[in-house]
């Protein structure tokens, strides 16, 4: 897996590549500078570090002091930082710290909303693995900073049997018993399911958590009554701000949202130099 300072040393590199060519040309040479991160509009903050970390990373003089601090709300016009160094190397690192930040905090943004919209109904609101190439790591951190929780990482770390494993096993009950006898003990299998008739095939295979996926909140509410506690039940598939508190009320433990990381807007954030 890509560990954070890989993400920003790809990103420095596919931006930079063998030049800044603006800055060598109009910034030549070594001048002093300051510069302040301003959110332009109101937003959850995440991944202030790593904004501090791709100045660090390309120029370790440059000094970088956080106002704010990830999970944080702030309004319109906060300052969110203060830099100081290299002038040409604040201009070279301000794209791609700004993209990586700008897309974290729309995600922590867009995960607070929902998050806000099933306050007091016990439900977690859980991400999935619609996320952009190379950038998982870090736009998982950025749902749990909205106040959101991970689904599982990737493949490598959780049982998952959709629609089409359970075609290439024969069935709900065969895919679930595979699952069963190749995994340890302390792992779940979950299986997704989209009529009531594969609920209860899925209850009696013994699945630990049993997605319904694309239902109406009519069929859900009647499958959190079949299902009655005996597995963990999560939504998926239809989920908006403008449904998601009423698929909530359905009675289901988790609903699962692939908008939080697919569809999240980058918050409006610059850097200006004083």
């Amino acid at each position: 897996m890509l560990t954070l300072d890989d993400i920003i040393q790809n990103a420095l590199r596919e931006d930079i590549h063998t030049g800044d060519l603006t800055t060598l040309a109009v910034v030549p040479g070594s001048r002093p500078a300051r510069a302040r991160l301003v959110g332009k509009e109101p937003l959850t903050v995440a991944g202030i570090s790593v904004f501090a970390r791709v100045f660090y990373l390309l120029d370790s003089s440059i000094a970088c002091t956080p106002c704010c601090s990830d999970g944080q709300q702030i309004e319109t016009g906060s300052v969110m930082a203060y830099l100081s160094g290299d002038a040409s190397m604040l201009l070279q690192g301000e794209r791609v710290a700004l993209n990586l930040l700008q897309r974290m905090c729309g995600i922590a943004t867009l995960t607070a909303s929902y998050v806000a919209e099933v306050s007091g109904t016990g439900v977690r609101i859980v991400d999935t693995r619609k996320t952009t190439p190379g950038l998982r790591v870090l736009e998982k951190y950025a749902v749990r900073r909205g106040g959101g929780f991970n689904h599982r990482t990737g493949l490598y770390d959780g049982i998952l049997i959709k629609e089409n494993h359970i075609t290439a096993a024969g069935g709900i009950s065969e895919a679930i018993r595979r699952a069963r006898s190749y995994i340890p003990h302390t792992l779940k299998v979950e299986i997704e399911t989209e009529t009531v008739d594969q609920v209860e095939e899925a209850l009696t295979a013994g699945a630990d958590i049993i997605m319904l996926d694309n239902m109406d909140c009519t069929t859900m509410r009647h499958c959190v009554e079949l299902i009655a506690g005996r597995a963990t039940v999560e939504a998926s598939g239809g989920v908006n701000l403008d449904t998601v508190r009423a698929i909530a009320e359905t009675g289901v433990d988790i609903i699962s949202v692939g908008a939080l990381t697919h569809s999240a807007r980058a918050m409006d954030i610059s850097m200006l130099l004083d």
